[in-house]
């Protein structure tokens, strides 16, 4: 009687600790938000913020605030947190604590084929004289498309590889790997038959900049990311039950195809319109979920929403880093997360290698 008892005492402290895991990061999130607003070459203060939301600041407080500010704001927490779920949810389906959107070459394709877009359908317009702006994305729904079969290619082939040749969670990796060698090497050769100022275009794009997007791109990244948290949340027992095996999900009634498939698809969408319009930032799929693991477990139920707020708060503070370290110089965003993500990769290969083949 006495373990019957604590056993839903000690049930209830765990789902408080992670409810409280998920007010601790909006929170965060919350608070790298006002950061970001007020940071920058001309400080603005929480009052100035005020009076500008209220529409009484000044013309140039508010010309920072609405055409500078707030969408790289909002570009950082929404990319963020598409990055952190689609990571999350892999990691989940293929069954690899190594997965991710950059590791398994996904935005690698997404890359290649938005660069096919910009130069060979003309669907981004170069401007050689706003060094600040260096690609202008002219055709939302073709670079988009184009990026989500880029994206889509490595996912079918990832795919492929595990169910039909049985391959080890180290091999999809290693596969990945191998695909992010084929598109970069695809994105070269586009390069080479583009003339300067295309070239020139793609190499700033691929850097990643959260300041390119506008209130459009940032809207569809949102609606698509969206939709896909709400897919990910009504699947989230399904989600548990295949973190068991797939026998075990097979034994409780989960589709596994269909789930598998479907995840897979949504990941490869949110992960590929993010990079259209942002470029390359790597590695926030792969460190957020692993970092809110510790906090909430494997339970979907927690992990996917604070896997997508742990992936805004931690573009929003890369975002930060970016554009202090150097200030006013604003360094690419790609950058700062490999250099964050590298590390968390290898150490995660070194630690769980045994158990990854």
């Amino acid at each position: 009687m006495g373990r019957e008892r604590t056993m839903p005492a000690a049930y209830g402290r765990l789902l408080r600790r992670r409810w409280l895991t998920l007010a601790v990061l909006a929170l965060l999130v919350g608070a790298l938000v006002l950061v970001s607003l007020t940071t920058g070459s001309s400080a603005l203060t929480a009052g100035d913020l005020l009076e500008a939301l209220l529409g009484r600041g000044t013309d140039q407080t508010r010309a920072i605030l609405f055409r500078v500010r707030l969408p790289r704001t909002a570009a950082a927490a929404v990319v963020g947190a598409a990055l952190a779920l689609s990571g999350c949810v892999m990691q989940c389906v293929l069954r690899n604590p190594l997965a991710s959107a950059s590791t398994l070459g996904v935005s690698q394709g997404a890359a290649f084929g938005a660069a096919a877009a910009i130069i060979g359908l003309d669907a981004g317009v170069q401007n050689a004289a706003n060094a600040a702006s260096a690609v202008t994305i002219s055709s939302p729904a073709a670079v988009t498309v184009c990026a989500f079969l880029g994206g889509m290619a490595t996912t079918v082939f990832v795919l492929a590889l595990s169910r039909l040749r049985g391959a080890a969670p180290s091999s999809m990796i290693l596969a990945g790997v191998a695909l992010s060698s084929l598109f970069t090497g695809g994105t070269t050769l586009l390069q080479y038959f583009a003339d300067d100022v295309q070239v020139a275009t793609v190499v700033y794009w691929t850097f990643g900049d959260l300041g390119r997007p506008g209130w459009s791109e940032i809207g569809l990244i949102a609606a698509c990311t969206a939709a896909a948290l709400l897919f990910f949340l009504w699947n989230r027992w399904n989600y548990n039950a295949l973190s068991g095996g797939g026998d075990t999900a097979r034994s409780l009634g989960v589709n596994v195809g269909v789930l598998t498939c479907a995840s897979m698809a949504l990941c490869t969408l949110i992960a590929a319109v993010s990079v259209a319009f942002v470029g390359v930032v790597s590695f926030v799929g792969l460190v957020a979920p692993h970092m809110l693991r510790r906090f909430t477990g494997a339970d979907h139920r927690f992990l996917i929403p604070a896997s997508a707020l742990g992936g805004a708060a931690l573009l929003l503070l890369g975002d930060l880093a970016a554009r202090e370290l150097l200030s006013p110089a604003v360094l690419p965003i790609g950058a700062i997360t490999s250099f964050l993500g590298a590390p968390m990769f290898l150490y995660l290969l070194f630690r769980r290698g045994d158990r990854l083949c």
